[in-house]
């Protein structure tokens, strides 16, 4: 018995710090193709969109359950954008910090580079 609470006080913690990180990377990769579809947007309308629907993207469950998403145009010249993922209060993710990405390509999560 005492072997197997040792086992579950080493694995829970690793599994939940993998749970995180795995909802962490699926945001980074949304997020990421959003500014890919900005950039296609950008081509054809020479202008960014404000929506995820403007780009025909919705959020995949577990980055909508994890992360509130959100795109900020940036208004006068030149065009911009930055695209933001917030983790949701009470879930895994909540302490994780902001994730984010601008139309240059840089990706910042709460002070750190990816």
């Amino acid at each position: 018995v005492s072997i197997v609470a040792i086992l579950a006080a080493i694995a829970v913690p690793a599994y939940m710090n993998s749970m995180i990180k795995a909802n962490r990377a699926e945001a980074q990769s949304y997020i990421m193709d959003l500014a890919q579809k900005q950039q296609q947007y950008f081509n054809d309308a020479r202008s960014y969109a404000a929506t995820e629907a403007a780009l025909n993207m919705s959020q995949p469950d577990r980055v909508s359950r994890n992360y509130t998403v959100a795109i900020n145009v940036g208004v006068g010249l030149p065009p911009s954008f930055d695209i933001t993922a917030t983790p949701r209060a009470g879930t895994r993710q909540a302490g994780d910090g902001v994730l984010s990405i601008d139309n240059t390509g840089a990706k910042d999560r709460a002070g750190e580079a990816w």
